[in-house]
């Protein structure tokens, strides 16, 4: 079943928000991490969030792959761009990354429709 990402990604937007009313500290901990991580520096943003995508591939987190695809659309990588680092992703977790790597493009193709 292919998965909808736009509805993934705002559901568990969603989500995190009402688990952030539960556990404010560590939500808000969990933010200013990924803020922090994901900050212009020596790398983009961009390069960031395509690292952050090949991780979420190889560790197989849908969540993660719809969250990075989204980021790194937005923070201005190209569909090649993400294609490359699908393609990285594979050749570090073999097999179930192909998997993921697919669901990954399938994002992609999603997310690029939309704008």
């Amino acid at each position: 079943m292919i998965k909808d990402y736009s509805k993934h990604y705002n559901d568990l937007t969603r989500l995190i928000k009402e688990l952030g009313g539960n556990i404010p500290e560590t939500i808000s901990g969990f933010n200013s991490l990924h803020k922090a991580s994901t900050a212009e520096g020596v790398l983009s943003s961009k390069t960031k969030e395509l690292i952050a995508l090949g991780i979420a591939i190889t560790v197989r987190c849908d969540g993660c792959i719809a969250f990075h695809v989204h980021d790194a659309i937005k923070s201005g990588a190209s569909s090649a761009e993400i294609l490359e680092t699908i393609g990285v992703a594979v050749m570090m977790g073999g097999g179930p990354a192909l998997m993921y790597g697919c669901e990954a493009l399938e994002a992609l193709n999603q997310f690029t429709v939309l704008e």
